[in-house]
This record gives C-alpha cells, structure tokens and sequence, in this order.
C-alpha cells in the first residue's frame, strides 16, 4: 500500500506540473484568440484555431493522464489535494510570462501549499482494494452516493441555465462552480476507468461490463462540460483567481465525493483525518493569500472610444477613423 501510494504521489507531482504549465499557455492562446475574433468568454470559439491554445490542451493532456494513472494507485483524498503544486507552478509561470505580479504574499501562499500538502501526503488513507468493475457500480448506485449525484446535477443545471447568462461575466464562482462540482464526478468516473484498465491488464477483463462503458460516457460528458467552463473562467478572470478559487472548489467536492463512494477514511484515525484536515485547510490558506495579494487583470477596451470624467477627455482609440467625426477631440 505505501508503494502505491508513494507511485500515486510521484505522479501527482508531474500532473500538478504539466497542468500548472497549462493554464499559461492557454491563457496566451486565448488572448491571442480574442484579438482576431469573439473572445471565449462570451462564446467565440476562435481559439480553437489557436496553435498555442492547442500546445496548452496537450500539455493539459500529458498532466491529466499522469493523473489519471495516480488515482489507480492512490486515494483521492491523497491524488486531489496535490493539485495545489500547479497553483504554484501557475503563479510562478504567470509572474514571468503574463505578466501577473507575484508578491512577497503570495510567496508564502505558495509555501503554505507546500507544507499543506506535505501533511497530506503523511496523513493520506489507505487505497481500498477493489477486485471488479462491478463491485465499483455497487458503490456508485448506493443511495448516499446517488442523492450526491442528483443535487450536483441539479445546482449545475441551475448554474448553467440561469445564472451563468446572467453573471457569469461578473462573477467567478459561476464557472469556477461548474467546473468544481462537474469534476468531482469526472474524478469519481475516470477512478473506476483507471481501475477497471488496471484489472484487465492484469488479466481480469472488465471491458466486458456495461457499468465500464457507462462510467466512460459519464467522464468524457464531464470532462467536455469542464473543459468549456474552465475556458470561459480563464477568459473572463485573471489566472491568478481562477486558479485557487477552482482548486479549493474543486478538492473540496472531490473528497467529499470519494468520502461518500470510495469511503476512504473508514477505519482511520481520529488524528490522521484531523491532521489531514489541518494539512487541507493550510493550503486553503495559502491559496487565499495567493488570491488576495495577485493584481487583477486590466479591463477589456472593447469600443472605439473611452469615456473619462468629461466629454472633453475623448480619446479615440481606432486613428484610422477620420478625425472629422469627432472635431476636436482626437487625441
């Protein structure tokens, strides 16, 4: 067990890597985007032809599937608190590259993060042994875990349908709410994949079952919904935001989740699952602090011109206009 785990760390670190990088290269690739078209965040979908966009969905893609291999191995609850390395990985990426200033304060957020999931990794539960696709449906289509499944399905749709027209452009928690709640079960979906590939590698065929093939509709159907989401955010806030705010949405969500399903802290400790709290909270901490000292993105111009306090401060911003329909006020 310890093993595993140790395997499921290893790659958890270079997920949190790939993905921290990933962020970065997306983001120039839809600023690049919305220079020549509709930006993401009110529906283009021009950075698509991107290159960049798509260098960062491969890199994106690496880091998912180093991921996707650790939750064989590990518990989510030790697998999903580590992707608070690629908030540091991102803010560090973003100092350099975007231009986001990294304060002193946010250098002991990344800190925090570090040691946060140093006492996560010593305090992590033990992997249950799961010998069948079939016992991992049980554990889905238990009630606890469906009345999970139905409310976040329920408050996604209301998200998606009518808030998410009406303020998403303002408010973060509107995509990044999406993303989180949608991921836990594409965590859940792509655990029961992982293991299922596992056991027939093994030699135990579990493409055989239809519970294997629903589990997979179930993760692209999310992934797709998140992937969509989390481009909207990443368009609309700065990297800096996005990235904290849909870390602890989204690890919270997901130990919640797998609590329920993978019951991964049966049998553990009082003191183990209180440190792991502690360790959880820690890095909770440093990515608010991470989030309250990094420099909001500068607002979009989107029009020909700019108000300031009176007509007489008109600048036109597009010179090639002829001066003569705005007189004497071009500047």
């Amino acid at each position: 067990m310890y093993s595993s785990n140790l395997k499921g760390f290893i790659l958890a670190v270079v997920s949190s890597a790939f993905i921290g990088s990933s962020f970065i290269i997306k983001k120039k690739g839809l600023r690049r985007a919305g220079v020549n078209g509709p930006r993401a965040s009110v529906g283009g979908y021009g950075y698509l032809l991107e290159p960049l966009w798509w260098i960062g969905m491969i890199t994106m893609v690496v880091g998912e599937i180093a991921n996707f291999v650790a939750y064989i191995y590990a518990p989510a609850g030790l697998v999903t608190p580590l992707g608070a390395l690629s908030i540091i990985v991102s803010a560090v990426l973003a100092h350099f590259l975007l231009k986001e200033k990294l304060q002193k304060m946010g250098m002991l957020g990344c800190l925090l993060c570090i040691v946060g999931s140093t006492v996560i990794v010593l305090h992590s539960p033990q992997e249950r042994s799961l010998s069948s696709v079939e016992e991992i449906w049980e554990l889905a289509i238990q009630p606890a875990f469906l009345l999970y499944t139905a409310s976040v399905v329920a408050v996604t749709l209301v998200l998606i349908l009518y808030c998410s027209p009406r303020y998403g452009q303002t408010n973060i928690l509107i995509y990044t709410g999406i993303c989180s709640m949608i991921g836990s079960l594409t965590v859940m979906s792509v655990k029961a994949i992982g293991i299922a590939i596992k056991l027939t590698l093994e030699g135990t065929n579990q493409l055989k079952y239809f519970q294997t093939w629903i589990f997979g509709m179930v993760a692209v159907t999310c992934i797709i919904t998140q992937l969509n989401y989390l481009n909207m955010a990443l368009d609309t806030f700065n990297t800096a935001i996005v990235s904290p705010i849909y870390y602890a949405m989204f690890t919270s969500f997901t130990i919640f989740a797998s609590a329920i399903m993978f019951k991964d802290y049966s049998g553990q400790s009082v003191t183990s699952i209180a440190s792991e709290l502690c360790g959880f909270i820690t890095v909770l901490s440093g990515t608010a602090i991470l989030h309250s000292t990094r420099e909001p993105d500068p607002p979009l111009i989107t029009g020909l011109y700019v108000v300031h306090r009176t007509f007489e401060d008109l600048c036109v911003l597009k010179w090639q206009w002829p001066a003569c329909l705005f007189k004497d006020y071009v500047c």
